[in-house]
């Protein structure tokens, strides 16, 4: 097996490209996809500072290292998000790698900021763990992103994330989800703009150039994610691909070419209060009584979660797990 480039030795292989790569030109390869990513759906440009939102896992890392790599300013955003002995490591991971490259990092712990968890406001909500996670985490980026003025959120979703996520959107036909699946989501109507870069690289791919690189990651997947039917559904798109590769790519990238303008970018998300991807055509938005983020009702999502979650008795991991 010989590198496409340079003809020596090759050490990975990218199917769907019918390609082989040695260990530079494979590295040069992931930053040529993120790079190309970003000019082509307007995502950033020389000079933007960009708010990486980081939890310890490879895709998190690889973007932030690239993006650095691409000389982009940078700073990274970790949410403690109270999961047992899974957070902890988490967290720590997330210093270790801003320390050593000296990368400025701002750290939020829901716990000590909002006083609960997401297994707590799981728990006391009724709502499935990663629901109240991801309403929890989009608040915390947005009013981050916001409060320091950063230019876009960068979150490290992958190929196999995205096209997962169509998958089942597409199964269940959610148009109203189907809208958001873009790259890019522009700032509007004061949320700020959010961009995934990492939408041409496959999950396996962020893994070897963390590798590559040297970057030590957090390999166990969150306790709360189990039972989750994304992973069903990437689990379903990998027997695909393996028969066909290059079909993740073709599904995703196909949509976003042929059937994404045919939905609308505004959402129904009872998470977001269709505020998440607001756009002129949205709603009329105003801040929440209290906290001030858009909304389009009187009291934002975050903040009815947080009348109910704060200060309730704290819920250990293992019984949200039994119970999902």
């Amino acid at each position: 097996m010989k590198c496409k480039v340079c003809k020596g030795p090759a050490l990975i292989d990218v199917r769907r490209h019918n390609a082989n790569f040695c260990s530079d030109h494979f590295i040069r390869y992931c930053r040529e996809q993120v790079s190309k990513t970003l000019k082509e759906f307007d995502m950033a440009e020389p000079g933007d500072r960009l708010l990486v939102a980081v939890s310890g896992g490879k895709d998190s890392f690889a973007v932030w290292d690239i993006l650095e790599s691409l000389g982009f300013d940078t700073n990274g955003l970790y949410v403690g998000l109270g999961i047992g002995e899974y957070s902890d490591t988490s967290g720590q991971y997330v210093r270790d790698f801003a320390t050593g490259r000296n990368l400025p990092l701002t750290e939020i712990d829901l716990r000590s900021t909002y006083d609960y968890d997401v297994p707590t406001a799981s728990a006391v909500t009724r709502r499935v763990p990663c629901s109240a996670c991801g309403l929890s985490k989009r608040h915390v980026f947005d009013k981050e992103c916001r409060k320091g003025n950063f230019d876009a959120i960068v979150t490290g979703h992958n190929l196999d994330d995205e096209a997962a996520v169509l998958y089942g959107n597409v199964l269940r036909w959610q148009t109203d989800y189907l809208g958001r699946q873009r790259p890019m989501l522009p700032a509007l109507n004061g949320f700020p703009k959010k961009i995934k870069p990492l939408v041409r690289l496959s999950e396996r791919e962020t893994a070897a150039y963390c590798v590559l690189r040297g970057i030590d990651y957090l390999v166990e997947e969150c306790p709360m994610a189990a039972g989750n039917k994304h992973l069903s559904y990437k689990a379903a798109l990998n027997l695909i691909e393996e028969e066909s590769p290059g079909s993740k790519q073709a599904f995703y990238f196909g949509f976003l070419r042929d059937a994404v303008d045919r939905f609308d970018l505004t959402t129904s998300d009872p998470n977001q209060d269709r505020s998440d991807v607001a756009t002129e055509d949205s709603p009329i938005l105003s801040p929440c009584i209290e906290c001030g983020s858009p909304t389009n009702v009187e009291t934002c999502s975050f903040c009815r979660l947080l009348r109910r979650a704060s200060g309730a008795k704290p819920v250990p991991v293992e019984l949200i797990r039994k119970k999902y």
